[in-house]
C-alpha cells in the first residue's frame, strides 16, 4: 500500500518539513532504509544515520533540531516512538487478514459458549463451561481448560494452555506455547526428608489489555489468585509463581522469575534475567536492572536498583567504580608498604 508524508503526518498529527509528495510504501530501520521507506528517530545515537539515510521520510521528536542540513522529510511529532508504533499498528489493519470461523477438527466442551466472530483453529480445545467472548482467536492447538473465561478480542496464540478457571480479561495476547495455570512448587518437608505435594487449589486472574510472551509460564495459586494487572507486559521465557501479584502497566523482560506470593507495584520495570526472592513487596515505579537478585522489601517508589543483592543504582554504579580501580589502589599499597621497609630507621642518640 502506498501513501504520501503528508497523509502520514495528518495521521500522526505531525508537520512535514520537506517534500509532503513523497510516496511510502514500508518502514526500514533509519540504517537500513531506502527510498520509499520510512524510519524513526527516538535514540540520538543513531542520529548520525539521519544524515545519510535514503529514508524518504524520518519520524523525529517535536523538540528535534538537527545539526547539518537532511536530505529526508522530516516529520515532527509529539513523540516519535509511540507515533512510529501507531504507523505500524494502522498499517497491520490495512494488510493483515483475520481468521473467522472454525476449523475442524476443534473441540467444544459441554455447556461452553463462544462469542460472535471469532476463530478457533484446528485441533483448539475448549473444555467444559467456559465463557469466550466477542472475536477471540484460538489458533490452532490452543488448550482451554474446564471453566475458563475469556474477553473479548483477546488472542490465544498456538500451543499455549490455560489451565481450569483461569480468568483472562479482553485485549489480552498470549503467544506460543505459554502456560498458565499450571500448579505452584508447592511442596512440604517432611521429617523423614521426603517432600509432600502441597495441592493448588487457586487459579490465575489476567486483566484487561495484557501481553504474555512465549515460553512464560504463570502459576496457579495454592489458594486464591495469581493476578496479572491491566496493561502489564510480559517477555519470553517469564517465571511467574503462585499467589504472585503484578501491579498495572508494570513490564518483565525476558527469563525472570518471582518467587511465591511477592507483589510487584504499579509502573515498574523489571529487566532481563532478574531474580525476586519471595513475600516481598516492590513500591510502585520500582526498576530493576539486568540480572539482579531482590531479596529483601522495596518500600520506596521510584527507586531504580541493580546489583546482586540488588541495592540503589547510583551506589551500586560508585561501587563498581571502585572495583575497577582495586588494581590500582592494591599497588599503590604494597608501594607505600615497600617504602616503609625501606625507609632508615631513626631514633635519639645514646
Amino acid at each position: 500500500m502506498e501513501f504520501t508524508v503528508g497523509q502520514i503526518a495528518q495521521l500522526l498529527n505531525g508537520k512535514v518539513v520537506g517534500d509532503e509528495a513523497a510516496v511510502i510504501r514500508s518502514a526500514a530501520k533509519i540504517e537500513e532504509g531506502k527510498p520509499g521507506c520510512i524510519s524513526f528517530l527516538a535514540n540520538l545515537k543513531y542520529e548520525s544515520h539521519l544524515y545519510d539515510t535514503k529514508s524518504s521520510a524520518v519520524l523525529v521528536s517535536k523538540d528535534f533540531e538537527p545539526k547539518k542540513e537532511v536530505s529526508t522529510a522530516l516529520i515532527y511529532v509529539e513523540d516519535s516512538y509511540s507515533a512510529f508504533t501507531q504507523l505500524l499498528e494502522e498499517y497491520q489493519k490495512f494488510t493483515q487478514q483475520t481468521k473467522r470461523g472454525v476449523e475442524q477438527p476443534a473441540y467444544l466442551g459441554e455447556e461452553s459458549t463462544v462469542g460472535n466472530d471469532g476463530y478457533r483453529g484446528a485441533f483448539s480445545y475448549i473444555g467444559k463451561k467456559c465463557v469466550i467472548g466477542e472475536r477471540v482467536i484460538l489458533h490452532p492447538h490452543a488448550h482451554i481448560g474446564d471453566n475458563v473465561t475469556i474477553g473479548d478480542d483477546t488472542v490465544i496464540h498456538p500451543g499455549v494452555r490455560i489451565y481450569d478457571n483461569a480468568v483472562i480479561g479482553s485485549h489480552c495476547v498470549i503467544f506460543a506455547n505459554t502456560v498458565i495455570g499450571s500448579d505452584g512448587f508447592g511442596f512440604a518437608p517432611q521429617p523423614d526428608g521426603t517432600y509432600k505435594t502441597i495441592p493448588q487449589l487457586g487459579n490465575v486472574v489476567i486483566e484487561d489489555h495484557v501481553s504474555i510472551g512465549s515460553n512464560t509460564t504463570i502459576d496457579c495459586a495454592t489458594m486464591g489468585s495469581t493476578i496479572i494487572r491491566t496493561g502489564v507486559k510480559i517477555d519470553n521465557l517469564v517465571q511467574i509463581a503462585h499467589n504472585v501479584e503484578i501491579g498495572r502497566n508494570t513490564v518483565i523482560a525476558a527469563q525472570s522469575g518471582i518467587s511465591g506470593s511477592s507483589k510487584i507495584g504499579e509502573n515498574c520495570i523489571i529487566a532481563g534475567q532478574v531474580g525476586i526472592a519471595g513475600h516481598l513487596t516492590l513500591a510502585n515505579g520500582t526498576k530493576v536492572g539486568a540480572q539482579s537478585g531482590v531479596g529483601k522489601n522495596i518500600k520506596k517508589e521510584g527507586l531504580s536498583l541493580s546489583g546482586s543483592p540488588a541495592y540503589e543504582l547510583s551506589a551500586h554504579l560508585r561501587a563498581q567504580a571502585l572495583v575497577r580501580k582495586f588494581p590500582e589502589i592494591e599497588k599503590r599499597i604494597q608501594d607505600l608498604e615497600i617504602s616503609k621497609a625501606e625507609a632508615p630507621k631513626t631514633g635519639s642518640a645514646d
